[in-house]
């Protein structure tokens, strides 16, 4: 239970790719106390979480300001690592397919060369 109510930190990098994919805190604080699924990092020490982007499939005309539009599957992963006193918030990003469980994580060639230089 006091895992849980670890203070989160957020490295330069997360914030600057929570821009660049349109990624909120609340969003991801969400996907990391109740992901989908759950990961070993790409960085040793690290866990990866993720979560599927919802599809609206119900809509059978064009959609309008009252319902909401079919989107693309993916998924929105989060890299952290565990510390004494916190989580430390290393990256997020999005994937536009979908992974299989147990494969490698599905990551960005950027993010992933900027991760094992860093980290």
């Amino acid at each position: 239970m006091a895992n849980m109510f670890k203070k989160i930190e957020w490295t330069a990098h997360s914030l600057m790719k929570m821009k660049q994919y349109g990624l909120s805190k609340s969003k991801l604080m969400k996907i990391l106390y109740k992901p989908e699924r759950k990961e070993q990092g790409i960085v040793p020490g690290t866990m990866a979480v993720m979560e599927t982007k919802k599809i609206y499939s119900n809509i059978k005309t064009k959609p309008t300001a009252f319902t909401k539009a079919v989107r693309p599957p993916g998924e929105i992963w989060l890299m952290y690592k565990e510390e004494k006193q916190s989580r430390r918030v290393i990256s997020a990003w999005r994937y536009p397919g979908i992974s299989k469980p147990g494969e490698e994580i599905p990551m960005p060639k950027d993010i992933r060369e900027e991760m094992l230089k860093t980290y």
